[in-house]
């Protein structure tokens, strides 16, 4: 007869009653559906009282919304829905429905950011180029040397006139590519032959609109310069225009020297970080940086605010304590953010007020007026109004990466800062303790912060740049002492002292601090497997993504985690299939997929375009292109055209030539192809072209860049044209 055991042994051999009983323990300890619905109406009811953090991504949504839409929304809609919603929230608000009314708020947020964009989209409106390019005689200011494009330095044209155009007619500022010699200085008036054109359209269906940058800008017209400029008399330009020219002909001035004293190698690098102006960095310098992950160090940002104005506050509260007389007489803190102001405002100035810059001078405002108030200066409140004030002034930021980006890792990086525990501050510890102490905590911050900033942007830089710098964390580590030490303290006073001469031995030292970040980037960019490049996921997937990094930052409990998954979006979702064939906007060049790579026909044509096209949809270039000598492709090409041979991935053939192919070379096209692309328009189609899929001039114009995609043995296009719409700056309606 079997004994009952008493002993609380199991059969195992552990105590506890067995697996049954402790299950049965922990089923009994879970709380009750109603317990768990009241914590979670709790939690819920903590966070209303947070509903100001949720104000700028409200807004931020509603003109990026507003951004995306395929048709202008008209006044009486946005001005309408606006009001409307705000008297409902107002409403609901006195009757005490302080959940509803929260909701109704933000949702009074959403409206309002959409008309932001729109009065934003009215007051910059301006006339851009409304036909294909052509030469023309311009004459005007030269405004600014702005960044270098792929085929050299830009110039920045404030246009007095254009030829062939009626003053109504004429852009407020075309940009235009010179060769590097001789570049005219800002503020001079000059009158240069260029190929002129409206600002491109986005180089493959979904891939960024540069025509829209441009139209808040003020750009209206892009293209190359045939020959030299010359200097030319011209009558007094507006005064605001003449501030701006003076202002950007000192930065170009002060470039030209920082490069002079340092040698291009570090001083070009040096004057993009001092004064915007990048016309000096090498292409192989560029590629190292991107590589290692370190390209954001490059353009003038929040990075750059925080350690001038951090620097400069430091300094003046340091110098304050020093004396003891002002010490005891003045509010040192508060002097010294007037100071740490003045230098982020003499900084914006200086680096040419660039998006980006703005955005950080806004943000770095707001955190030294909180100090001049009396308020914490680096908390989430402080950045929501940060936040808002930046899009109110630029709605369009919240279509810019630039800003998503900021945005995400600064309130990543300030939620950290919230939650990360407080060191107890022992007394009487040896000194050698404390420095190995605050070493290892340094350390610490510099991870956390650096790993928390990455993950926040990562979403972001995978679906815009389609890029993934696989040693970003550890280069970005290794150089962060550098930058925020030696390069930008140092560049700050050399800078500041140059005018006088005296910069020579601060911008000494910082080439030396700039020498050792380029052998750091230089090391990570060699090594193996340094870039990944990842497909842009749908459009949907990166709003999922935001949603989710600001759940994960402003939310406090436990339904923050719901954010986690909603943030790997991006990384998660399933990529469609890559399309086969692309072509670019103008059927000048066109691409082809052979497996996991793109095979471009004509490597010189469209380069930036086919190689953006390419990373969106997570494909290589293919190391042979149809050009070599001898290649294996599938095609043969002459000066004019390709055609596809039997081994061809798909049987595409080309015609980049201003004219169409005369019929019975078209005819012999369509016999031996499937598709058949011609940059000019083709009169009559043979009929041996019937059944083939022919894409000239005419559907350019009126689709833009394309995509192609081979689905049950048949061909289905998606064009770039219709997925913009006809907005202002479309060009089209």
């Amino acid at each position: 007869m079997a004994r009952t055991a008493t002993s609380g042994k199991s059969l195992g051999g552990k105590t506890g009653g067995g697996w049954a009983a402790r299950l049965s323990t922990r089923l009994r300890a879970r709380p009750s559906p109603a317990k768990v619905a009241a914590a979670l109406i709790a939690e819920i009811d903590r966070n209303r009282e947070r509903w100001m953090l949720w104000s700028p991504v409200a807004f931020g949504l509603g003109a990026a919304g507003y951004l995306e839409l395929r048709a202008e929304p008209s006044w009486a809609l946005l001005v309408g829905l606006t009001a409307g919603l705000a008297m409902l929230a107002a409403l609901v608000g006195r009757r005490s429905a302080h959940g509803m009314s929260v909701l109704l708020v933000l949702v009074t947020f959403l409206a309002a950011g959409a008309l932001a964009g729109k009065v934003r989209t009215t007051l910059v409106a301006a006339p851009i180029l409304d036909r294909d390019r052509s030469v023309m005689s311009v004459e005007g200011f030269v405004v600014d040397v702005v960044s270098p494009g792929a085929g050299g330095p830009r110039l920045l044209i404030a246009p007095v006139s254009i030829s062939g155009l009626a003053p109504q007619d004429t852009p407020k500022r075309v940009r235009v590519t010179v060769e590097a010699d001789g570049i005219p200085s800002p503020g001079q008036a000059v009158r240069l032959r260029a190929m002129l054109g409206p600002p491109p359209p986005p180089a493959a269906p979904g891939a960024y609109d540069f025509a829209r940058d441009a139209w808040f800008r003020g750009v209206g017209g892009v293209g190359f310069a045939i020959g030299q400029s010359r200097p030319i008399d011209l009558d007094a330009a507006p005064a605001r225009l003449r501030l701006a020219m003076a202002v950007n002909a000192f930065r170009w001035r002060l470039a030209s020297r920082i490069v002079a004293r340092m040698g291009p190698e570090r001083g070009g690098i040096a004057a993009a970080m001092v004064t915007g102006h990048e016309a000096w960095i090498t292409k192989e310098q560029t590629e190292a940086m991107r590589a290692s992950g370190l390209a954001h160090i490059l353009s003038i940002s929040g990075l750059h605010m925080a350690i001038v104005g951090g620097f400069c506050f430091g300094l003046a509260r340091l110098a304050i304590a020093a004396w003891p007389w002002a010490a005891l007489r003045i509010p040192g803190k508060k002097i010294a953010a007037l100071v740490g102001l003045a230098a982020v405002g003499t900084y914006l100035v200086i680096s040419g007020a660039p998006p980006p810059a703005l955005r950080a001078a806004i943000t770095a405002t707001v955190a030294f007026a909180a100090i001049l108030f009396d308020r914490q200066a680096i908390s989430l409140h402080g950045l929501a109004i940060a936040a808002l004030v930046i899009l109110l002034v630029q709605p369009e930021s919240a279509g810019a990466p630039g800003f998503q980006m900021s945005f995400a890792a600064t309130a990543a990086l300030v939620a950290l800062a919230e939650a990360w525990p407080r060191p107890v501050r022992e007394i009487s510890v040896p000194w050698p303790i404390r420095v190995f102490q605050g070493g290892l905590s340094w350390l610490a911050v510099s991870v956390g912060a650096s790993l928390v900033a990455g993950l926040a942007t990562g979403p972001f830089a995978m679906q815009h740049f389609n890029r993934v710098a696989v040693w970003g964390l550890p280069a970005n580590l290794a150089v962060a002492p550098l930058s925020s030490f030696v390069i930008m303290p140092f560049l700050a006073l050399g800078a500041a002292l140059e005018g006088l001469g005296l910069g020579g031995p601060f911008l000494t030292v910082a080439g030396w601090g700039i020498a050792g970040m380029m052998w750091i980037a230089d090391g990570f960019a060699s090594a193996g497997g340094a870039q990944r490049v990842v497909a842009s996921g749908p459009p949907f997937t990166l709003a999922l993504a935001f949603v989710g990094l600001m759940l994960l930052c402003l939310w406090r409990g436990r339904l923050r985690w719901i954010g986690a998954p909603l943030a790997l979006a991006v990384a998660l979702w399933p990529r469609p299939p890559a399309p086969d064939v692309w072509i670019a906007p103008d059927g000048t060049t066109a691409a082809v997929r052979r497996g996991d790579q793109a095979l471009l026909l004509r490597p010189d044509a469209r380069r930036f375009g086919a190689e953006l096209w390419s990373r969106r949809r997570g494909l290589a270039i293919a190391p042979t292109a149809v050009a070599d000598p001898n290649p294996d492709t599938g095609y043969i090409c002459d000066r004019r055209s390709c055609r596809p041979t039997a081994a061809a991935p798909v049987a595409l053939a080309l015609s980049w030539s201003r004219a169409a192919p005369d019929g019975e070379t078209l005819a012999a096209m369509c016999a031996g192809a499937e598709i058949v692309v011609l940059r000019g328009a083709a009169a009559v189609k043979p009929a041996a072209c019937r059944d083939r899929i022919v894409l000239d001039a005419t559907d350019f114009a009126a689709g833009g860049a394309a995509e192609l995609y081979r689905r049950d043995g048949e061909w289905w296009i998606v064009r770039a044209q219709p997925l913009r719409g006809v907005r202002p700056w479309t060009g089209a309606g």
